[in-house]
């Protein structure tokens, strides 16, 4: 059976009365019905968050005039900062990898599987050695080696390449390169990461080792809008697993590995279902 298509909204202004009311009003008398609906006060801040999603199988306002009502109506007046989704939206992703496969391969068995409404149009690598998993699922792989003499070309074909393929949003599988602040500019909040969370007691390459050596007893991994400081920008999912002194660098580095791929694919699909707000470099997770 066919989804009745919805919209849904994701507002953030100063916090006052009514707001829940005259934005419910204003789905009500237009023929819509509110479907789901979650909201989030910051008292510190003075801040109003909400979700709001509505059926449009009845909805008088044709789906590209409604941004500009809902400003007109109700935005200016309450100081929104809103963004306006559909369900039957398909956003493309982009995977960006360097070598290792464990979130690259979880990601597209998701997205093969059905669980993402989403295209993968591309994956990007700096290095060949995934080309053959990619293309497995009939991807196009794109290779494009990154030096220090190279990196600015090579940057701007990729967002050459993203432009083409219509690219909604980038997801940093272990991509093992630092982006450019033209290229984080261009895809603000749009570009995902995935990193252990030992930064920034244990930096570096290997990272679970020096763990190791400290006898950690805690491991984890963070998913994170990407910033121009590095692995400094909204959190958006984040997860531990408990170590024990019997562990070896081995285990260490397989129930990260298993971390890492779990947490990226908590974060992209919160961001598939639109339910990511960011403020001042914080997130508000809807459930």
């Amino acid at each position: 059976m066919k989804k009745t298509p919805t919209a849904i909204l994701l507002i953030h202004c100063p916090d006052q009365k009514g707001i829940v009311a005259v934005v419910t009003e204003f789905i009500y008398k237009n023929g819509g019905n509110v479907v789901n609906l979650e909201q989030h006060i910051d008292a510190e801040h003075k801040v109003f968050f909400m979700r709001v999603e509505f059926d449009l199988s009845s909805f008088a306002i044709p789906s590209e005039k409604i941004s500009e009502y809902f400003q007109t109506l109700i935005g200016e007046r309450y100081k929104m900062t809103f963004k306006l989704h559909f369900s039957d939206e398909r956003p493309r992703m982009a995977i960006f990898v360097t070598k290792m496969s464990h979130c690259l391969y979880d990601l597209l068995y998701r997205w093969e599987s059905g669980m993402w409404k989403a295209d993968i149009p591309l994956v990007v690598s700096n290095h060949d050695t995934l080309k053959p998993l990619v293309e497995k699922f009939g991807i196009p792989f794109y290779h494009l080696p990154v030096t220090k003499e190279n990196k600015a070309e090579q940057e701007q074909r990729q967002m050459e390449l993203l432009e083409e393929h219509n690219v909604d949003f980038v997801v940093l599988a272990r991509y093992m390169q630092i982006l450019s602040e033209d290229f984080i500019k261009e895809y603000d909040q749009r570009c995902i990461n995935i990193h252990h969370s030992f930064l920034p007691a244990f930096p570096g390459a290997k990272p679970y080792h020096s763990a190791h050596q400290r006898g950690v007893k805690v491991i984890g991994a963070t998913s994170h809008y990407v910033t121009a400081e590095l692995d400094a920008g909204p959190i958006i999912e984040q997860d531990v697993a408990r170590a024990h002194h019997g562990n070896t660098v081995q285990d260490l580095v397989r129930m990260g590995q298993d971390l890492e791929k779990v947490v990226l694919s908590r974060a992209v699909h919160s961001h598939l279902e639109r339910k990511i707000l960011v403020y001042e470099n914080k997130t508000v997770i809807f459930n």
